[in-house]
């Protein structure tokens, strides 16, 4: 069985969100996801969620392609959830690009062109001007 992972935030859950899921289980058998809690995105992140982590945990794992949601506590969990969840690949969308090539030591790295019309940060900036 190949097992892929991938990490984000995942607040504001839109078809970008769904598009790069679908995208990161087609390359494997098992999609396990890492998902921010509201601690590391507001620590480390400077980023408050709309929805709490319980709430984005439940809404990926009614997705299809997500087979596993774990907690993502810190930006240094990665080599060992690559090694934990015996990861085949690792996903990330492509602003990342090169940040995470020390995972190859580990498993293949992937990253995945986003989708360009949409993002969380449009969304957030498109209710703004509406009010």
């Amino acid at each position: 069985m190949k097992k892929v992972i991938t990490y984000g935030t995942f607040d504001l859950l839109h078809y970008g969100h769904v598009n790069l899921l679908q995208r990161a289980r087609e390359l494997g058998d098992y999609l396990v996801v890492a998902l921010s809690t509201d601690e590391f995105n507001w620590n480390m992140k400077q980023k408050k969620c709309y929805f709490s982590y319980e709430e984005r945990k439940r809404l990926l794992e009614a997705i299809r392609y997500v087979d596993l949601v774990i907690p993502e506590e810190s930006w240094e969990q990665k080599t060992s959830d690559v090694k934990e969840f015996r990861i085949d690949t690792f996903v990330i969308g492509d602003d990342w690009e090169g940040k995470f090539d020390f995972l190859k030591d580990y498993c293949d790295v992937v990253y995945l062109p986003r989708t360009p019309e949409i993002s969380t940060t449009q969304i957030k900036q498109d209710l703004k001007t509406k009010k």
